[in-house]
Formats: structure tokens, C-alpha cells, sequence
């Protein structure tokens, strides 16, 4: 008999962190598989794009803190 969701959770849970954080990853990996194979290309571009802003001074440079707070404010 198959088991049920309930039961693979709990089994998961009990897995140690390194088991459970392999885990995860490879079933969050199933779930875009397929999708956005270029994203590190897409990346890459905005990365530059903003590096170029940031030396012409279009765009700011902001500390990690600031950046996290922001990010986190943004979350909720």
C-alpha cells in the first residue's frame, strides 16, 4: 500500500538536516525542471546591466543591511 503524505512527511522530518536539505533541493529541482534553463544567462545580463548603472551612477549602492531590511520589508 502506497503511504500517505502525512506518513512520507513524517518520515522526511526525521531525516537529519543534511539528509532533509538534500532532499528538498531535489524535489524543488522537479519542480522547475524544465523551466527558465537560461536563467543563469538572465542573471548574468542583469547583473551587468546594474553594474553598468551603478558605474554611471544611475543607481545607488546600498549595504547588505540595507538591502536585507528592505527585502524583509517587502516579505511582510
Amino acid at each position: 500500500m502506497a503511504k500517505t503524505l502525512t506518513e512520507i512527511e513524517r518520515e522526511a522530518l526525521a531525516l537529519p538536516d543534511q539528509d532533509r536539505a538534500r532532499l528538498a533541493q531535489h524535489l524543488i529541482e522537479t519542480l522547475d525542471a524544465g523551466k527558465d534553463e537560461d536563467v543563469e544567462d538572465i542573471w548574468l545580463s542583469e547583473a551587468e546591466r546594474r553594474y553598468e548603472a551603478y558605474r554611471k551612477g544611475t543607481l545607488k549602492a546600498v549595504t547588505v543591511d540595507e538591502a536585507f531590511a528592505e527585502a524583509k520589508s517587502r516579505l511582510g
